[in-house]
Formats: structure tokens, C-alpha cells, sequence
């Protein structure tokens, strides 16, 4: 008889890990406060309303960027419709534009390139660190040129990157730097520095599977009040503080976050930190069981990185410490003992067909456009890029961050599950 489920035998796990996004009476409380007033959108409280006149009450948005760039340690910030466009905005205001080159790790979500080529730039990729999977500085310095305008770090899964040694690449060369912190909500370093404060600007996601959800949203923090005018202007219509309704100081889009967004992110905040730490208590568990087996390794976090996020937790899968069974066999052996694993990216950003046939707009732009005037081969970026390759095509497994803010009883079905194959590895090379 099958002892594996993915043969016909028993599941380790049958009930469902922790449901996610979480939320209570206080999401319903405000969420109603925003029906009831009629005022669905931060623009109903300026007072230059198309009726002129002082508007009561307070945007929830505003409420919500007040205490979010406090929690984070930082002097400004302005909520998006998607963490996309906090992006888009963040390179707008850097003054990244046409002929423009931006450093990107290909290993992350799609959007950090994209923003990139909504603003008529070019992402160069350079590869992620082994350990860490997050923008490997040591090579940076060999991909810059005389049109490197900025960097885009990305705190992978909620690990910040060496943001020590890019800042000092950084200021070498005169470049600016943008953090994606879409995975770093409230993810603090050993000195109390918070993730989004390191770089000139950094950017957050509240897309619903993100530590804090909103179903979409994003948000942009700064130090700096000239960037935070500028993302202030680009999110809405080129609008300036102060100024009257229907002047318009630049070409700007409408990435304004609803009052709704606004009014589910204020209680998602409040309960970040108390999650997180949970994640973290329950991650470190996790490692510690996993250093019993041959041929799994967690992801390196920084000992300075004071409080974590794990967004995403991620080990790497050795097959020959299995038997040579591929990744995908273990993966749905693991699926079929309830243990929602997966392998994370199929393939780097640069092998999507956006990029293989840079069909980026009409007549190609902005590669073919005459301020670049040289071509680009994206192909060429797998050669550059084997810690990418690999961790696509043979070693990432993820975890996602709802399996971690229950007890330690799930955290001991994982690991039972992975056991149980671990002792039935005959059974599974047979349909590997």
C-alpha cells in the first residue's frame, strides 16, 4: 500500500493553513464611516473642491500615510492606487527618463522592470546574491554606464538588501536609489533604520497577498520634500499643493488610493508589527528544523536585520541529496500532503516575451528611440545571470507568509511532510 499521498496513501495535513488577508470589526468600522459620508476619494476633503469652500472630516488616506510614515521613520509619504504605480512615480520624480539605464535584479516581481519602461528607460538586470537572492552587489559596479541614472534594490521576501554597500556604489557614481520594499512592510534594521528609508525613495505594496492588504494599493516614502511634491504632483493630474484646482504644473497620471484602500490600511497597520513577529517566531522555527536535513537551505537573513518581514520564506532544494528527483515531483508530493509549496518564478524577468521581443510600445521605444541609440539583446542577460537561472529552473521553493502567523503546529506539518517523503524517497522516484 502507498504511504505518499500523491500515490493514493494519507495526507499529513487535511485542515487548511491560516486564511488570508485577516481583518475585523475595525476594517468594517471605517469602511462604513467611508460608505456613510459620501466622500469616497481624498479629493472630497480639499478645500479648492470643484465648490470651493472647507470640507469636514479627514481623508482617511491621509490618515493612513500620516501613520504609516511614522511606523517606518519617515518624513513623507503618498498612497497609490497599486504598488506599481508608487514605482512609476518613485522614477518619475528621480528624473529617470528617455536614453535613462536603471539597474534591476531579474528575479522579482515583473512590475519593478516595467516601471522602468513606463517612464521610457531601460532596465539593465544584474543578478541576485546565492544566499540572500536579493541584487548581489558585487555586480553592480560592471553593469553601470555613463546613462546608469538609478538603482532598484528589492528586499526580496522581506530581507533588506546591503543597502550599506549599494549606497556607497551609489554615491561613487552619483546614481540614485529607489527601494522596492513590496515584500518589507515594518522591517527594521539592527540601528532602527526602516526599510524605504535607505534609498532616496522606497515603495511599498498592499496587493492582497502582501504582510498588509488592501486588495491593491502602494504607497511611496521619502526624507526628501521636494521628491515627495514631485510624487505628490505625478499622482494626481500634476496638481501642487496649495494651487488651484485646475492648474496643472506637469504631466501627471491618476494613481490616487480611494478612501476605501485608505480605511482598510489604517487596522492593517496597527496590526503589522504583532504579525510580523509572529512570522518571524515561527520562521526561525522552521529553520531551525530544516538544518536536520540534507539538501534543504534556507535563504541567509542578515543578523542585522533587527525585525523581518517573511513576506515569503524560501529554501533551496538540492536534488542530490533526493535522490535526483526534480523539484517539480518534490513539489507536488509536498502539494499532496496539504502543504501549499511552491517553486516561486518560472523563468527570470528577462525571458518574458515582453522582453525577448522588447515589444515595449509601437515603434519600440525605448530602446530603438533616438536618445538611447543602441540596441539591447535581453537574451543575452541569462549568460549574466546563473544565481537567477538557478534559483528559477532547479533550487527555489517558497513558503508564503499566511503559513507562518498560526502556531507551531503547522510549522510541524511541514516539516512531518517533508519527513515523511525524506523516508519514502523509493516510492517517489518511481514517477519522477
Amino acid at each position: 500500500m502507498s504511504k505518499l499521498a500523491i500515490n493514493g496513501g494519507s495526507k499529513v495535513r487535511e485542515k487548511p493553513f491560516p486564511d488570508w488577508p485577516i481583518f475585523d470589526e475595525q476594517e468594517l468600522k471605517l469602511l462604513t464611516e467611508v460608505l456613510n459620508s459620501g466622500k469616497w476619494w481624498r479629493g472630497a476633503y480639499s478645500s479648492v473642491e470643484l465648490g470651493g469652500g472647507i470640507v469636514s472630516g479627514r481623508s482617511k488616506v491621509e490618515e493612513f500615510e500620516e501613520k504609516f510614515s511614522a511606523h517606518h521613520k519617515a518624513k513623507y509619504a503618498v498612497a497609490t492606487s497599486h504598488g506599481s504605480d508608487a514605482l512609476d512615480i518613485a522614477i518619475k520624480a528621480l528624473g529617470v527618463g528617455p536614453g535613462d539605464e536603471v539597474i534591476v535584479p531579474p528575479y522579482t516581481f515583473v512590475a519593478t522592470a516595467t516601471s522602468v519602461l513606463h517612464n521610457n528607460a531601460i532596465p539593465i538586470f544584474v543578478d541576485i546574491h546565492p544566499d540572500t537572492y536579493n541584487l548581489d552587489p558585487n555586480k553592480i559596479e560592471e553593469a553601470i554606464t555613463d546613462r546608469t541614472k538609478a538603482i532598484i534594490p528589492v528586499h526580496f521576501g522581506g530581507a533588506l538588501a546591503d543597502m550599506g554597500r549599494i549606497n556607497q556604489i551609489a554615491k561613487k557614481y552619483n546614481i540614485r536609489v529607489i527601494e522596492d520594499a513590496a515584500h518589507a512592510h515594518g522591517v527594521e534594521w539592527e540601528n532602527g533604520k526602516m526599510a524605504g528609508t535607505f534609498g532616496d525613495i522606497g515603495m511599498f505594496s498592499f496587493q492582497q497577498s502582501k504582510n498588509m492588504a488592501a486588495g491593491e494599493g502602494g504607497i511611496v516614502i521619502t526624507n526628501d520634500e521636494e521628491l515627495y511634491s514631485l510624487c505628490f504632483s505625478y499622482h494626481h493630474y500634476g496638481r501642487e499643493k496649495g494651487r488651484p484646482w485646475y492648474e496643472i504644473h506637469r504631466l501627471g497620471w491618476n494613481f490616487r488610493m480611494t478612501e476605501f484602500q485608505g480605511a482598510v490600511l489604517i487596522p492593517q497597520l496597527g496590526r503589522l508589527e504583532r504579525l510580523n513577529a509572529k512570522r518571524t517566531e515561527n520562521a526561525k522555527y522552521l529553520t531551525n528544523k530544516l538544518s536536520q536535513i540534507d539538501g534543504l537551505v534556507p535563504l541567509t537573513v542578515d543578523s542585522r536585520i533587527f525585525k523581518p518581514s517573511y513576506y515569503l520564506y524560501i529554501f533551496k532544494y538540492n536534488k542530490n541529496a533526493f535522490k535526483e528527483i526534480p523539484r517539480d515531483v518534490f513539489i507536488k508530493a509536498l502539494n499532496s500532503e496539504g502543504i501549499p509549496i511552491t517553486q516561486g518564478y518560472d523563468f527570470p524577468i528577462y525571458k518574458n516575451p515582453l522582453f525577448l521581443t522588447k515589444n515595449f510600445s509601437n515603434n519600440q521605444c525605448p530602446v530603438n528611440c533616438s536618445y538611447f541609440s543602441k540596441d539591447i539583446n535581453y537574451s543575452s542577460f541569462e549568460e549574466k545571470c546563473p544565481v537567477s537561472e538557478k534559483a528559477c529552473n532547479e533550487e527555489a521553493l517558497w513558503l508564503t507568509q499566511n503559513l507562518f502567523i498560526g502556531n507551531k503546529n503547522d510549522i510541524n506539518d511541514i516539516c512531518d511532510a517533508i519527513w515523511k517523503i525524506i523516508e519514502n524517497l523509493d516510492e517517489l522516484l518511481k514517477i519522477s
